[in-house]
């Protein structure tokens, strides 16, 4: 049975983990390893975790105590909407809603919020259907320079509440 709850300093570790797993699954072929290493190295490192802990909503889920995904989430300044940074799950556990069900206790914590905006590389075609499942629409599409990497990314946006 899959459990999710706020993430705690304890759970460093497994979010690294997944992170580190599933970048490699999702980006091989896309972003070269050395750059995703890079990547992981800065934005996943015990003091950025714990920065993340404090200042943002990180959300595990956790099937038999073991840490198997996460979400995270920023709220947006000025502004009543939040950026849904990252959600990954353990490749092996796709398919089983550990995602929605992420993204739903995300949604409920972050009541009253009115749009969630998402970034995501446009070649992963698995992130592109789980958003536009979810109701996200694209809004515009860029290139990101990761680390000298160009990457095509799309602006999703999921809207909550009208703005009328």
């Amino acid at each position: 049975m899959v459990q999710v709850r706020k993430a705690t300093y304890a759970d460093i570790a497994g979010i690294q983990k997944v992170a580190r797993v599933t970048w490699n699954h999702t980006y091989e072929g896309l972003i070269p390893e050395g750059i995703q290493h890079q990547f992981l190295s800065q934005n996943y490192s015990n003091e950025a975790m714990k920065r993340r802990i404090e200042r943002s909503l990180l959300l595990v889920a956790e099937v038999e105590n073991k840490v198997v995904g996460f979400i995270n989430f920023f709220q947006l300044k000025n502004r009543n909407d939040a950026e849904l940074g990252s959600i990954y799950i353990y490749p092996e556990q796709h398919g089983q809603g550990i995602g929605s069900k992420l993204l739903n206790a995300g949604i409920d914590v972050l009541n009253g919020v009115s749009n969630i905006f998402v970034n995501v590389e446009r070649l992963t075609t698995s992130g592109k259907n789980f958003y536009t499942a979810k109701g996200f629409k694209i809004i515009n599409e860029y290139d990101e320079d990761l680390a000298g990497n160009k990457v095509k990314m799309i602006r999703m946006v999921l809207q909550l509440k009208s703005d009328v």
